[in-house]
């Protein structure tokens, strides 16, 4: 354990700048008993003496030649890492969101923090909700990004961006001109993301109750699978619409007219409840309500 502290090394350091106890103690603004009793004490916890007294002259010996570099450069280091936080120091932020906010949202997020402090570093886990839930319960993220409303105890929620989502097909597909009835919808072969994800959650909230039942093809682990499993033609699926734009502004897929069914959801920010959320994590909550401003006023 570590046991010298930065002010008996501030006191050494002084006391060879300034030839003296007396001085040292000056320049630091502390009494000579405090600036004695601290060299002492660092002498003790070394086991050696760092000066030769020769009267009243004071002078490095071999101890104290090879401790002082690296005292001034614990030192520089210490004061370097006050006035970095001072400033509001670097930030390393672990987070962890859901794959829609993941791949299609969170990156313009973090370009604009990183035009703002380009010294600050991010570490993204993208996965379902449950992995994003996993992540913050075993302190693996800092702030998380969640497409699913959330009911943990452990944990804190934040409503955020508002979302669409769409039953959508491959463009050619014949349910794509004319509005299916729900027994038409229950019997087309779905394709859809695996439990736990956000999609899945939000289908089956929304969607599931009108329908009955449905007919499960393929569950899938990516939203990338799904899209090219419809790509291919092989069912129709749900999801966000942010997820599917530009496959809709190419014409590859298109929406399925539905009845009457609301399919608006909202995202969620979500942190520990036992736990302060630390400064970068607060950046990245305040640009996530900007964001969320910016679309209102769109």
């Amino acid at each position: 354990m570590l046991k010298m502290t930065l002010r008996e090394l501030e006191v050494f350091c002084a006391i060879n700048r300034t030839g003296g106890v007396t001085a040292a103690a000056q320049l630091l603004g502390l009494s000579q008993s405090a600036a004695s009793g601290a060299l002492a004490e660092l002498e003790r916890r070394l086991g050696v003496t760092l000066f030769d007294r020769i009267g009243r002259r004071i002078m490095l010996n071999e101890h104290g030649r090879y401790l002082l570099p690296r005292a001034e450069q614990l030192l520089e280091q210490a004061v370097e890492l006050e006035h970095n936080y001072a400033d509001g120091a670097p930030s390393r932020l672990r987070i962890a969101a859901s794959l829609t906010i993941g791949n299609f949202i969170l990156p313009g997020l973090l370009g604009e923090l990183m035009h703002t402090r380009p010294e600050d570093r991010y570490e993204v886990a993208i996965g379902n909700s449950q992995l994003v839930i996993e992540q913050l319960l075993d302190s693996r993220a800092d702030i998380g990004l969640i497409e699913a409303p959330l009911t943990h105890h452990q944990l804190v929620s934040e409503r955020w961006l508002s979302d669409e989502m769409t039953v959508f097909a491959r463009a050619d597909h014949p349910m794509v001109t004319q509005q299916p009835t729900l027994n038409e919808l229950a019997a087309a072969p779905w394709i859809m993301r695996e439990s736990g994800s956000g999609v899945r959650q939000m289908l089956e909230a929304m969607l599931l109750p009108h329908l009955g039942g449905m007919n499960l093809l393929l569950e899938l682990g990516s939203g990338e699978a799904v899209r090219e499993a419809v790509r291919l033609g092989l069912g129709i699926s749900c999801g966000s619409k942010r997820a599917i734009a530009r496959e809709l502004q190419r014409g590859e897929f298109a929406m399925i007219p539905l009845p009457e069914i609301a399919m608006d959801r909202r995202f969620y920010i979500v942190w520990h409840a036992e736990k302060r959320l630390t400064a970068g994590a607060e950046r990245l909550r305040a640009a996530c309500h900007s964001r969320m401003n910016d679309e209102v006023v769109t």
